[in-house]
């Protein structure tokens, strides 16, 4: 379960310093129960530009503050984060709407596109705000003429909060224990013995790991989504198009220079076969740090999808 901090609950509605002060000191304590429970509140890059009184924004109120409490909401919103929309799911090109209003580029449009795609996610709203309520109903709708509901679960006070945080499943804190969440989840994937091998070593980042779990649930279910024909269901067309194709495609196939530069550093022993090996150019990306999620392509029904390296980045130049 991944909790948002909901830009659009800072819409110029805060009176002035001490009344945006007071709901700004919850948020810092929703933030600080999550952590006790080792979660984040994952905020957007740009927050610091919202609109928080009629003639000021959050930098300008951020400076008016007490000074300590200025400089560790700064240090938040600007230095340490985490933000969702570094390795954000919903495109620009995604229509989601809430209540008549377009959501894409928010917290809120991200929560709901994530809820869509099988990744819980909620919303941690601040109060007095337009988003005193739950659950926030948010509108997909595709290019041919697809919509679908999906209701966001919003969050403001503290109590109810950590009743949820007790229930939910403990967070992952080592590579070890992503490989071992991956090999358990992931049963219709055929991973190499030493995919995750690279990766110890290199300190944990919680928002990388979380994208690679993403990236293995499109792998399988894209694996799972064939016709008796062989052909795509149309949820598996829908995946090849949101995540092969385009230029903010989570996977791609290595570049023809790549591919002559760094063969070797492409092939890699195969799962199944002794001796044998495989040239797996093809890949998912995480952005922050740089991991690949390398796999044999192309994916076919009633043929196995082998998952062969999960770590750095192999063709840096």
């Amino acid at each position: 379960m991944d909790l948002l901090l909901n830009d659009l609950s800072i819409h110029g509605q805060f009176k002035d310093v001490p009344d945006f002060s007071r709901a700004i000191e919850r948020v810092m304590q929703l933030r600080q129960l999550a952590k006790r429970f080792g979660k984040d509140l994952y905020c957007h890059k740009n927050l610091t530009q919202a609109q928080v009184t009629h003639h000021q924004t959050l930098v300008q109120v951020i400076q008016a503050l007490e000074k300590s409490k200025g400089q560790a909401l700064m240090q938040w919103l600007t230095r340490q984060g985490p933000y969702w929309d570094t390795n954000r799911l919903h495109s620009e090109d995604d229509y989601l709407e809430y209540d008549g209003g377009v959501v894409t580029d928010t917290a809120l449009g991200e929560a709901a596109f994530g809820n869509m795609r099988g990744q819980e996610r909620r919303m941690a709203s601040l109060v007095p705000s337009s988003f005193e309520k739950s659950p926030l109903p948010v509108t997909w709708s595709s290019g041919n003429g697809e919509s679908k509901v999906v209701d966001v679960r919003n969050h403001w006070d503290g109590d109810e909060l950590e009743t949820l945080l007790k229930e939910a499943p403990a967070s992952l804190t080592s590579w070890e224990q992503l490989e071992a969440v991956c090999t358990q989840q992931f049963d219709a994937l055929h991973f190499s013995g030493d995919c995750f091998l690279e990766l110890r070593g290199h300190p944990f980042v919680d928002g990388a790991a979380k994208q690679v779990l993403n990236l293995l649930d499109v792998l399988q279910k894209m694996l799972r989504a064939f016709e008796g024909t062989g052909q795509r269901t149309a949820l598996g067309q829908q995946l090849y198009q949101d995540h092969f194709t385009g230029d903010k495609a989570w996977f791609s196939d290595s570049s023809d220079a790549e591919k002559v530069d760094f063969r070797s550093e492409l092939t890699f022993k195969h799962p199944s076969v002794a001796g044998e090996s495989l040239f797996c150019p093809w890949h998912g990306k995480v952005k922050t740090p740089q991991i690949r999620v390398h796999h044999s392509w192309p994916i076919r029904a009633n043929e196995p999808l082998y998952v062969v390296y999960i770590g750095p980045k192999r063709t840096k130049r």
